[in-house]
């Protein structure tokens, strides 16, 4: 039978917070991203919808991962990540988009151009970086062609 008593670390003189705590801080810190997530792939939408694109995916997922957005520029089938942060505290959102994720995202465009069957004439993965902070409007740049 597993136990929920509360565990307690002493360090230094100190009491560590019990775990139980620890992973209710995790699980709202969780679901805190997700909805800051949520919200900026949102905002992300708006944005490519007011260049005239027009989004016909969001979180595509398959064994390989996840497309934030797919959308259609003209003759161009475009992949979109979306990258959001409160804050630059942990750097600019671009600075998380590495050579291994874009990488990936190659594999996915592939991936999902096989799984849809749609008639795609040219490929393009752009990022959308969202600077929402709480108290102020959010900013949003937009990276056509990173890969």
């Amino acid at each position: 039978m597993e136990s929920r008593i509360p565990v307690r670390i002493a360090s230094a003189g100190h009491e560590a917070p019990p775990r139980t705590a620890t992973l209710f801080a995790e699980v709202v810190r969780m679901a805190h991203n997700a909805e800051l997530g949520r919200r900026g792939e949102q905002l992300a939408v708006d944005h490519l919808l007011g260049r005239g694109m027009e989004v016909l995916d969001r979180n595509w997922r398959c064994r390989l991962g996840e497309i934030d957005i797919v959308a259609r520029d003209g003759h161009d089938t475009v992949f979109v990540e979306v990258k959001t942060r409160t804050t630059h505290d942990y750097g600019h959102p671009f600075e998380s988009i590495t050579p291994v994720k874009l990488a990936r995202l190659r594999r996915l465009a592939i991936a999902w151009c096989e799984a849809t069957d749609a008639a795609v004439s040219r490929i393009r993965i752009d990022a959308v970086a969202v600077l929402a902070p709480t108290e102020a409007p959010a900013l949003i740049e937009h990276l056509e062609g990173i890969s």
